[in-house]
This record gives structure tokens, C-alpha cells and sequence, in this order.
């Protein structure tokens, strides 16, 4: 199964972004969409694919809490 993993947009060099997961931080290509610093975006496989808006993207940060939770 693949899951897309929400995170923020913190920095843009060129077409990479660095993308804030909880303090965790990695680069990922802005090649299909038009985001910018502070966007919500939904990342799969190192390609940012959708930006979110702050609500779904909280909403979606909290689903994947409660199921690390459940693994504990």
C-alpha cells in the first residue's frame, strides 16, 4: 500500500521543496504543482502532488497520529 504523507513547505530552492513532517525535514519536487513557502502539501514518493488546505491537512496530520498510537 502507499500513502501520501501531509507536510508543510518551509523552504523552496528551484524546483525542490523542504518539507516540514513534525520537525521532520526532507526535499521534495515541485515538478506537477504550483505551491508556495507555508503550503500544506501531500508528498508521495518524493514528489509533492496535491496542496492541502490547513484544515485537511490538520485533519489528515491528526488520522496519522492516532494510528501510530494504535501500533504503540
Amino acid at each position: 500500500m502507499c500513502v501520501a504523507s501531509p507536510g508543510k513547505i518551509i523552504e523552496i530552492n528551484g524546483d525542490t521543496a523542504v518539507v516540514d513532517y513534525s520537525g521532520n525535514k526532507t526535499n521534495a519536487a515541485l515538478g506537477i504543482v504550483d505551491a508556495k513557502i507555508g503550503d500544506w502539501v501531500l508528498v508521495h514518493a518524493g514528489l509533492v502532488i496535491q496542496v492541502l488546505p490547513d484544515d485537511e491537512a490538520q485533519y489528515m496530520r491528526e488520522l496519522f497520529n492516532d494510528l501510530e498510537q494504535l501500533s504503540k
